[in-house]
């Protein structure tokens, strides 16, 4: 039987076991591979259960084609890059998004594989900072940045990555005293499936932890208050949408890693409201995904570890205490982790 087949059996397993409340559920399980690299890798993209693209600190990309057995540095060769998201088309296409204040702030794309790259936008603004970008499809794109002038800074792509503009910001809700996003896992933007117009942001560092959520593209915003705490380091870190109505958010402050009451949320209206989740990770958690085809059943992980829910995330329940930044799920149901010290690790369950 080949392992995609037994994915999906497994995951039909558990979808059942969250609807039918059956007391045994299949575990989940990190299994680590080795790619030769010490770069912390916050960017991450799933491909499929055999292709999946990391980056991370000093200009590091990192490709497999083989489901981590081995792994090619594939990065751009501008050095001391500090690459936080990558967003992978297949094997061989991807955009990836260097962070930073003024002409830090870059995108570079790839059509072969990470041979060449090519600078597609550099940042001219010294207001700004790039956090994350997302894809609604393989052409059309947002990038976040931080608020300039008193709004956050839309960029889009209708060609892949391959050239961007500045949106105008007259559709954008003014930014709270101190509030920004968080470069933490390439997560704090993002679209989701059955929504093609769709996306959402998170922020933090105000008064208020927030979602931004667009319905046309980025051209306009409405923006909501959630139950995460805020502070000068604390707020939402990441946002999953299964769908274009049911989210989750994660997050909490990074300097006290180990301890964020109400760190989550849940949405069922396509973010404009937020409930905090009844029984939270109760730590810092800087990524978070949905498993498709699985029901309600989500993943959150962060420097103290990683979490399950089965209902959606109201709940979630520590299965893991290794250090990750990111984790991602593909639509047939693979899923990876990636973090500190090259850390990468594949989804199996027990």
């Amino acid at each position: 039987m080949r392992p995609r087949t037994i994915s999906v059996l497994v995951l039909s397993a558990v979808a059942l076991a969250s609807v039918s409340g059956f007391a045994r559920r299949p575990e989940p399980d990190w299994r680590l591979t080795d790619p030769g690299v010490t770069a912390r890798l916050r960017g991450l993209a799933a491909v499929s259960d055999r292709v999946a693209w990391a980056s991370g600190s000093d200009s590091t990309v990192l490709r497999t084609v083989d489901g981590g057995r081995s792994w090619q540095r594939v990065g751009p060769a501008d050095p001391g890059l500090e690459l936080r998201d990558i967003e992978a088309f297949d094997a061989d296409s991807a955009v990836v998004l260097s962070i930073g204040t003024g002409g830090d702030s870059r995108v570079y794309r790839t059509d072969d594989a990470g041979r060449n790259w090519t600078e597609t936008f550099r940042n001219d603004d010294e207001r700004a900072f790039y956090d994350c970008l997302a894809f609604f499809d393989r052409r059309h794109g947002l990038a976040l940045s931080d608020p300039v002038d008193g709004r956050f800074r839309i960029l889009s792509t209708a060609d892949g990555g391959r050239s961007w503009s500045v949106l105008p910001g007259t559709g954008m809700p003014a930014a709270l005293e101190g509030e920004f996003a968080f470069a933490a896992s390439g997560t704090c933007l993002v679209t989701a499936d059955r929504g093609p117009d769709r996306a959402w942001f998170a922020t933090g560092g105000g008064a208020s932890a927030r979602v931004f959520r667009t319905d046309d593209r980025g051209r306009s915003w409405s923006v909501t208050a959630s139950p995460v705490p805020s502070g000068p380091s604390a707020g939402i870190y990441s946002l999953a949408f299964r769908d274009a109505g049911h989210g989750i958010a994660v997050g909490g402050d990074y300097t006290t890693p180990a301890s964020a009451p109400d760190g989550a949320a849940t949405s069922r209206d396509g973010g404009r409201s937020w409930t905090v989740a009844a029984g939270p990770p109760g730590a810092y958690r800087s990524g978070a995904a949905w498993l498709p085809r699985a029901g309600w059943l989500a993943l959150a992980v962060g420097p103290t570890g990683s979490d399950i829910s089965y209902d959606g995330g109201r709940r979630w329940r520590n299965f893991d205490a290794g250090s990750f930044d990111s984790v991602d799920c593909t639509a047939g149901g693979a899923c990876w982790a990636s973090g500190e010290q090259g850390r990468i690790a594949t989804l199996r369950w027990r």
